[in-house]
């Protein structure tokens, strides 16, 4: 079972960092987040499989990796090992703001149960785990989804 989890998440991480050796896609995430009234919000975007497991980062937004601990379903199924989140990272979101990034996601991802999720927190404020599951498929492709903390609204784009 581990090799075979470990078989998953080496691939899941080859289709992401290696998009021209499979046919990939360039995909858009917006992370708008509420007026919350607090500090910059560190965000994280991440896959999980059909069964909930995480499979990769996407995104981390917040500088201090020490504050990582905090986006807890993510912190939990990086480890929060470097290697994680080396290349993936940038500011904090401010309340109110919109978090948009571009990816290139190979198209073997799509419609094969994935789930992109989100955490969210804030200093001396609640910790969001998966403020955001959104299933990554063509069809849910433009459409918000509402989050369940400091996310008003997430969508995906390609």
């Amino acid at each position: 079972m581990k090799r075979l989890t470990l078989a998953l998440a080496l691939s899941l991480a080859a289709a992401i960092a290696l998009p021209a050796l499979a046919q990939a896609r360039e995909v858009t995430f917006n992370t708008e987040l509420k007026n919350y009234g607090g500090d910059g919000a560190y965000v994280a975007l991440y896959l999980t499989d059909a069964d909930g497991q995480y499979q990769g980062t996407l995104w981390i937004a917040g500088e201090k990796s020490k504050y990582y601990k905090h986006l807890r379903d993510w912190a939990r199924g990086s480890g929060q090992r470097r290697s994680e989140y080396d290349g993936l990272s940038g500011a904090s979101v401010g309340n109110g703001r919109t978090l948009n990034i571009t990816l290139d996601l190979a198209d073997e991802l799509f419609d094969a149960g994935y789930e992109v999720r989100v955490d969210t927190a804030v200093e001396d404020q609640r910790d969001n785990r998966y403020d955001v599951v959104a299933p990554l498929t063509t069809e849910g492709a433009g459409k918000p989804v509402s989050g369940r903390g400091y996310v008003q609204s997430f969508r995906y784009t390609f």
